[in-house]
């Protein structure tokens, strides 16, 4: 099945006022959890020096996500999505104050029980973000008519890449130059603000759902429709693996620090480096859609990153190493955008909390797990060989993919 886009104005979905509230307080609360990334990662690497341990951030975090993510997504289909994501953005607010009193005000507990303390806080941000997942994705296609769901899914692209360009970024800045109390003061009033932008957005109501079903029964089918589709489970497939397998992120503070020599401020611009590359190309995007073979654009960005994420293993410039890290970033733009048109598109309203949960699980926790597997690779194969094994893996989930799912090759939006 193809579907007719509207691509004629690139700004369309823009004006929509819940739609700009939206997007605002989302690159708030982005904003500040991409710079808690930063600061938590700099913070644990401070305190271990140990891969293991950086790797164990992302962990803390996909332990509850995963395991809530199918009971919220069928939250998101029966509550009000809105509230949902007006208490889960609270979370993350407490959290970060709660952050911001362990590292400052309360040295006694990181003395006493090292970073244990600072896992249990992140995994509490796990819990929220199953919750707001799921109901962010649901809520972003109610507000804005169909035909401007794949320009709805660039601009979404594009504000999220730019705070997770100036997040990274100004975190390690505001910690290398002015300490850690500065820099998670800063996170806490970033949630504050992207709290007050979500109250802003009006509430839509919940789509009627024609049938009765119980949770077992709704949860069921939400994954049946995922993997009854091929082109939804095949694009979801292709970001999940080259997530999972080219984390270098998860470990560029040991790139920063044994590789290209630098610091805090290094590793905040090697963060931000991808989502660089990622506001290009969501630009480039807005107006110009890569939408006519969707399914073979698809591949080869995946393909792309594979690459990227190779070449930037085996440079020692902290220059070329910034650029093959953008180019990631432009791949993996095309890729995102690609796979939340296709969701949108083919998921029905009353569904959409549930398949939201399933993307979730395979593409939200896929970055904390393929932290997790990116600090063990590199404890076990040592840091550059474990780089490299995943952009590898990477590569041969696209030739299997382009094999097994020839609907999703030939897609066309």
């Amino acid at each position: 099945m193809d579907f007719k886009l509207d691509n004629s104005d690139a700004h369309a979905a823009l004006r929509i006022k819940d739609f700009r509230w939206f997007v605002s307080a989302r690159f708030s609360l982005t904003f500040a959890i991409q710079m808690q990334s930063v600061i938590v990662g700099w913070q644990i690497y401070q305190l271990t020096h140990d891969a293991l341990s950086l790797g164990l951030i992302g962990l803390a975090e996909a332990i509850p996500f995963i395991s809530f993510s199918l009971f919220t997504g069928h939250v998101a289909d029966v509550v009000s999505r809105k509230k949902i994501i007006v208490f889960s953005n609270f979370a993350y607010f407490l959290c970060a104050i709660v952050l911001l009193v362990v590292s400052t005000q309360l040295h006694i507990i990181l003395d006493e029980y090292g970073v244990f303390p600072i896992y249990v806080i992140i995994f509490i941000t796990g819990i929220a973000r199953g919750f707001l997942s799921p109901a962010q994705g649901a809520y972003a296609a109610q507000l804005v008519p169909r035909e401007l769901f794949g320009n709805a899914s660039t601009w979404n692209s594009l504000i999220w890449q730019i705070a997770a360009v100036t997040g990274p970024a100004i975190g390690g800045l505001v910690y290398g130059f002015a300490g850690i109390g500065y820099a998670y003061t800063l996170v806490i009033i970033l949630t504050a603000t992207g709290l007050i932008f979500f109250t802003f957005v009006s509430n839509k109501p919940l789509p009627e759902r024609t049938t009765k079903e119980s949770i077992r029964q709704s949860l069921s089918h939400g994954l049946k429709f995922v993997f009854n589709n091929q082109i939804i489970v095949s694009a979801i497939t292709l970001d999940m693996f080259a997530v999972f397998f080219g984390g270098a992120v998860s470990v560029l503070p040991i790139f920063a620090d044994q590789v290209l020599h630098t610091g805090a401020k290094g590793l905040g611009l090697l963060r931000a480096a991808p989502a660089v590359g990622a506001i290009i190309m969501s630009i480039v995007q807005a107006h110009h859609p890569f939408f006519k073979n969707a399914g073979r654009n698809l591949l080869f960005c995946v393909f792309g990153f594979g690459i990227s994420i190779i070449s930037f293993t085996i440079s020692k410039s902290f220059y070329i190493s910034m650029f093959v890290l953008m180019l990631s970033g432009m791949f993996d733009n095309v890729s995102v955008i690609m796979r939340s048109t296709i969701i949108q598109l083919y998921t029905p309203n009353e569904m959409r909390g549930r398949v939201s949960a399933v993307n979730g699980i395979f593409i939200g926790s896929s970055n904390e797990l393929g932290s997790f597997e990116s600090g063990v690779a590199a404890k076990l194969l040592g840091l550059i060989p474990s780089v490299i094994f995943g952009g590898g893996m990477t590569l041969i989930v696209v030739a299997a993919v382009r094999r097994f799912a020839p609907k999703l090759k030939k897609l066309k939006l």
